[in-house]
């Protein structure tokens, strides 16, 4: 990997490292130091990025006008699935109004029963690409195979890998390889350090527009759809350079719990949200239980801003 900068250009090697000889290679001119990153996630180490920023320094993705991890959070909202041309057009005009920046929606749906509905798949990419154009606002939508990573990116602005493709290595190297912003939600068994080392395939591409997601993980608690991992924003952040988004619409399960979710994600130090939008959720045709209604999301987006306030962030 090589980051070329204004003043300085930084070889990353990916590999064994032992096998590199540190003390000759910073002996040779031109090079002002040689080290070897000790975590096995290199890339996206804050070891890595030292090197290439300022200390200590959290990474910011740029998606069109949205500008993701410079300190200012962005909800990403929109339906759990693409339905028809009239829902697409009243959820984006709504969730916009609100202040959301991104709109998310499921064209490809992978469901836990082969009999649930799938998604609106092609038709339902151009569904969000005529919402991009007409509305300019970035998308977000969920890519499930790697022979559909070009399709899906030329419709959409953010590729997302969901928490059943965390480890899929061929699509997580695909979407590296795509130049697309890559959303990588944590697997629902998954450690942080798994989730890591999957978004490291992503960067080894030499793909850096990457965000990673907390969506909640699989405990014993069955009052919730999963459990929300809040301490995985202090320890993400400790450890990697890159923008770390919270869904608590996934996490909970319930819409209800979603604002107190939110509100804590948010002050935990979150870069983002991804919250799901329906305007009608009860006749959603799939995680209706954990949509909010459009009106129910605008009085979230109000109740957030004193939050980000409180915490020296801006709404």
């Amino acid at each position: 990997d090589v980051s070329r900068g204004d003043y300085m250009t930084v070889i990353g090697p990916v590999g064994d490292e032992r096998k590199l000889p540190f003390d000759k290679i910073a002996t040779l001119s031109g090079v002002k130091e040689a080290t070897m990153v000790e975590t096995p996630y290199k890339l996206i180490s804050r070891e890595y990025a030292r090197f290439y920023g300022e200390p200590g320094a959290h990474k910011t993705v740029h998606i069109g006008h949205v500008h993701m991890g410079n300190g200012e959070p962005v909800i990403i909202a929109g339906p759990c699935a693409v339905e028809s041309a009239e829902q697409v057009a009243e959820t984006v005009e709504s969730v916009i109004r609100a202040g959301a920046r991104v709109l998310r929606g499921g064209a490809y749906k992978p469901r836990t029963s082969p009999y649930a509905f799938q998604g609106m798949k092609t038709e339902g990419l151009k569904l969000l690409a005529e919402a991009r154009e007409r509305h300019h606002i970035p998308v977000c939508t969920e890519v499930v195979d790697p022979r559909d990573v070009e399709t899906v990116a030329e419709h959409c602005d953010i590729l997302q890998i969901g928490t059943r493709n965390m480890q899929n290595f061929p699509l997580l190297t695909e979407v590296g390889k795509s130049g697309r912003a890559v959303l990588l939600k944590r697997g629902m068994a998954s450690t942080i350090e798994d989730l890591l080392m999957a978004a490291e395939y992503v960067l080894s591409e030499g793909n850096e527009r990457l965000l990673l997601c907390e969506r909640g993980v699989r405990t014993f608690e069955p009052s919730t759809r999963y459990t929300l991992d809040l301490s995985a924003v202090a320890v993400i952040r400790r450890y990697s350079h890159l923008p770390i988004l919270v869904d608590p619409s996934h996490a909970t399960g319930h819409w209800w719990a979603v604002p107190a979710m939110a509100k804590a994600a948010l002050a935990a130090g979150a870069d983002g949200l991804v919250i799901e939008v329906h305007p009608r959720p009860k006749e959603a045709y799939c995680d209706g239980a954990q949509s909010l209604k459009c009106e129910t999301f605008e009085t979230l987006m109000a109740e957030l801003k004193p939050i980000a306030a409180a915490v020296g962030r801006k709404l």
